[in-house]
């Protein structure tokens, strides 16, 4: 099983961001995938969850409003719409899936909000 993240870069404060995740290995379609992220110094926190392709998603207090995810059954992949974003955003961002009582990891991908 292999996660790729794609999209981290270099915004401006109130600019907008889509990460990506591409899964291999396995159909995650009816598992759960999430973003998490960390920041230096600080502990992986979770961002977003999407329990299935058409299930419920939940999201940090602190990205509420903001960012939106969204899986695609067809590419098993799994994306972040981050919107408006914030000098605390910066962090590296990784996907995460769960299947069978596994959890899978990508590299990271890293979102720096600078102006």
């Amino acid at each position: 099983v292999q996660l790729v993240e794609s999209g981290g870069g270099l915004v401006q404060p109130g600019g907008s961001l889509r990460l990506s995740c591409a899964a291999s290995g396995f159909s995650f379609s009816s598992d759960p995938m999430s973003w998490y992220r960390q920041a230096p110094g600080k502990e992986r926190e979770l961002v977003a969850v999407k329990i299935s392709v058409g299930g419920s998603t939940d999201y940090a207090d602190s990205v509420k409003g903001r960012f939106t995810i969204s899986r695609d059954r067809a590419k098993n992949a799994v994306y972040l719409q981050m919107n408006s974003l914030k000098p605390e955003d910066t962090a590296v961002y990784y996907c995460n899936a769960r299947r069978l009582g596994r959890t899978y990891w990508g590299q990271g991908t890293q979102v720096t909000v600078s102006s």
